[in-house]
C-alpha cells in the first residue's frame, strides 16, 4: 500500500510515546522499516562522533508519492483504519518513527522502486528527498541508484544537547546496537547483514536457514551441533524453539533467553520463567540456558499496540503457549535417535575403505591368531541376542568400574553410570514421591526449627521424643532399610525445599562409581536413562555422556589417506 495520512480517530487509539530515545532505536526502527519492505540485504554505516546513522536495503523502495508523505506525522503504508490494529501483521504501524527523525536529527531518504507495469505512468527512476523538522519533504532530486532505499540520519539530538549527554558512552551504545541486530538477525536469519562504524567493517552477519545456524555467528564459542530445534505446537506452523543443549552451553547471566512473537523479540516474563523453571535441573547452579522461542501467532493473538517501542505485548491465552513450552522443551532434552542419513554414510565410507585396501599389496593374512586372543576374555559378541534390550545404545564394556562404554549407530560413547542412575532415579522420584511409616523409627537429635519445617515440608514426620531428641516415623521410600538411611534424612533436613530433597535422595541412592556391573546391568541402566525427560545432565547440571563420533575417530586415525600413497606406494 502508499504512505498514506491516518485518521484522527485511529491516532488516538494508538499507543503513543517516545519512539526514538537512542542510536539504538534508531536502527532498529530504520530495520524494521526495511524488513517490511521485503529487504534480504541490509548494511548499516554507524558515525557516532558525528551522530549519524545511515540504513540502506534492496528492498521494495518507495515511489515520488511516497517519498513526499514518509515523514509526515502519523503517515504510514501498513494499516488504514483502526480495525487494523487488532490485524498487524508487519513490524511498523503507526506512523511516527521517520516524523520523530525528522524533529530530532537530519533526515534524508533515496529510494527507487523496482520496474513498475507498462501502464503505470508515475515516474521511474531513483529519488533523494531531504525533510525539515516538521517532517515536510523539501525538492526532490533524481538519483541514479539500484531498486532499495537508503535511510540517513545525522546529527541526531543535535539541538538537545542535555539528551546526548544522557545518553551512554559510545563503547554502551554499541553494544546495545550489536543487541539490537543479533535480536533482529535471530528473528530473520535469511537475511545478510553488513555494519560498518567509522568506515570500518564491525559487524557481519551471513544468512542462515534457521536460528539454529545462526547462534554461532552470535556467541562466541558455540557450534551448530550444540543446539535443538523442536515445533513448538501443530497450531502455531512454524513456531519452533532452539534450546542449546545444557550439558555444552550455558551462561552466567540470563542475557541469551529470548522470546519473539512473529518476528520480533519481545518481554513476555511468564514464558521466561516457564523455561527457566523448565531447566533449573538440567543446569549448574547459577547457570542459565541459551534459548530462542519464536512464536508465529495470528494477528487477533496478539495486541502489539501496548509500548511505542513493541517491546511489550498483550499475549492471549497465555497459560495454552505456556505448556506448549514445556512441552517443546522435553523434546529438545530428549536423546535423538541415531541419525539414519549419519549412519549410512559412515557404513559407505568403510565400503570405500575396504575396497581401497584390497587393491594394496599386503604379504601377510588378515586375521588374529589364537595365541593373540586372552584366554577367558567375554566379548559382546559372546552375549545371547535377544538377551539384552533394543536400545541405539550397546553396552560394550566398563572403564576403571566408572564409564560405561557404548557403542552409538555414529560413534562411541561415554556415560558414568553414577549420575546417569541419579537422573534416571531423580526422575522417578519427581513422577512418585512417596515418604513410607517406618517400622523402627529413627531417633535424631539436635534439630532446629529450620530443620523441622523442612521434614514437614518434605513429608517426613518427626515428633518429640524427649530433651533435644526427635523421632523419625517416615522415610522417602528409596531410603527404607538402608544404613545411612538417619544420615540421608540430617542431610534432607538442611534443603530448602521438595525438589532439593528430591536431588539429594537421588544422589544418596544411585550407584557409586567404583562399582562393577555386568553387561545386562549396564544395559538395563543406558536403556533407563535414554528414556529420561532430560538425559543430557544431572540435577546437579554435570554432563552425563561423552560422545566420540565416527567422523572424529575416521579424522584422528588419518582414515581419509589414500591406500597406497600413506605407505609409499607408487
Amino acid at each position: 500500500m502508499s504512505i498514506q495520512t491516518l485518521p484522527t480517530e485511529t491516532v488516538h487509539r494508538i499507543a503513543a510515546g517516545e519512539v526514538i530515545d537512542s542510536l539504538a532505536a534508531v536502527v532498529r526502527e530504520l530495520i524494521e522499516n526495511s524488513l517490511d519492505a521485503g529487504a534480504t540485504r541490509i548494511s548499516i554505516a554507524l558515525h557516532l562522533d558525528r551522530w549519524r546513522v545511515r540504513v540502506t536495503d534492496n528492498g521494495s523502495g518507495m515511489d515520488f508519492s511516497d517519498l513526499q508523505n514518509a515523514a509526515r506525522p502519523h503517515s504510514t503504508s501498513k494499516i488504514r483504519h483502526s480495525d487494523d490494529l487488532s490485524q498487524i501483521r508487519s513490524l511498523g504501524f503507526r506512523g511516527e518513527a521517520l516524523h520523530s527523525l525528522a524533529q530530532l536529527a537530519q533526515l534524508e531518504i533515496c529510494s527507487a522502486v523496482q520496474a513498475r507495469p507498462p501502464r503505470d505512468d508515475r515516474p521511474l527512476g531513483g529519488w533523494q528527498v531531504a525533510y525539515d523538522s516538521n517532517g515536510e519533504p523539501g525538492e526532490p532530486r533524481a538519483a541514479a541508484i539500484a531498486p532499495g532505499t537508503t535511510v540517513t540520519v545525522t546529527h541526531l539530538f543535535g539541538q538537545w544537547p542535555t539528551r546526548r549527554q544522557a545518553l551512554p558512552h559510545s563503547a554502551q551504545q554499541l553494544r546495545a546496537i550489536q543487541l539490537t541486530l543479533h535480536n533482529i538477525a535471530l528473528c530473520h536469519p535469511q537475511i545478510t547483514w553488513q555494519v560498518e562504524q567509522s568506515g570500518k567493517p564491525w559487524l557481519a552477519i551471513w544468512p542462515s536457514a534457521a536460528a539454529k545456524s545462526l547462534f554461532p555467528q552470535l556467541v562466541r564459542g558455540v557450534v551448530e551441533s550444540d543446539f535443538r530445534e523442536v515445533p513448538v505446537e501443530e497450531a502455531a506452523p512454524n513456531s519452533r524453539l532452539t534450546l542449546g543443549l545444557p550439558d555444552r552451553v550455558h551462561r552466567r547471566r540470563p542475557d541469551w533467553v529470548k522470546i519473539a512473537v512473529n518476528g520480533r523479540c519481545v518481554r513476555l516474563p511468564e514464558l521466561e520463567q516457564t523455561l527457566l523453571g523448565a531447566l533449573r535441573r538440567s543446569l549448574p547452579r547459577d547457570r542459565f540456558p541459551i534459548a530462542f522461542l519464536h512464536l508465529y501467532l495470528p494477528p487477533q493473538s496478539v495486541d502489539w499496540n501496548r509500548h511505542p517501542a513493541k517491546s511489550e505485548i498483550y499475549l492471549r491465552d497465555l497459560p495454552r503457549w505456556q505448556q506448549s513450552l514445556q512441552a517443546a522443551i522435553a523434546a529438545a532434552l530428549t536423546l535423538a535417535p541415531p541419525d539414519s542419513q549419519l549412519s549410512a554414510a559412515s557404513a559407505r565410507m568403510g565400503r570405500v575403505l575396504k575396497a581401497a585396501e584390497i587393491q594394496g599389496q599386503y604379504l601377510t593374512p588378515r586375521q588374529v591368531t589364537a595365541s593373540q586372543v586372552t584366554p577367558n576374555q567375554v566379548t559382546p559378541s559372546q552375549v545371547t541376542p535377544g538377551q539384552l534390550p533394543s536400545s541405539f545404545l550397546k553396552a560394550i564394556a566398563q572403564v576403571h568400574n566408572t564409564y560405561i562404554a557404548a557403542e552409538h549407530p555414529s560413534g562411541f560413547w561415554l556415560v558414568e553410570q553414577h549420575i546417569a542412575h541419579e537422573r534416571v532415579l531423580y526422575e522417578q522420584i519427581c513422577d512418585r514421591w512417596e515418604c513410607v511409616p517406618l517400622e523402627q523409627p529413627l531417633v535424631l537429635s539436635q534439630l532446629n526449627e529450620v530443620q523441622r519445617s523442612q521434614l514437614d515440608r518434605i513429608g517426613i514426620v518427626a515428633e518429640s521424643f524427649g530433651e533435644d531428641l526427635w523421632a523419625i516415623r517416615t522415610a522417602p521410600a528409596l531410603l527404607v532399610g538402608r544404613g545411612d538411611c538417619a544420615a540421608a534424612i540430617v542431610e534432607l533436613s538442611l534443603g530448602s525445599d521438595l525438589q532439593t530433597a528430591q536431588v539429594a535422595t537421588a544422589c544418596r541412592s544411585a550407584i557409586r562409581n567404583g562399582m562393577p556391573l555386568s553387561l545386562l546391568e549396564m544395559q538395563q541402566l543406558l536403556d533407563q536413562w535414554q528414556q529420561t525427560r532430560s538425559p543430557q545432565t544431572c540435577p546437579h547440571g554435570r554432563p552425563i555422556y561423552m560422545a566420540l563420533e565416527e567422523t572424529s575417530l575416521s579424522r584422528f586415525f588419518r582414515r581419509h589417506w589414500v591406500i597406497g600413497k600413506s605407505h609409499g606406494i607408487r
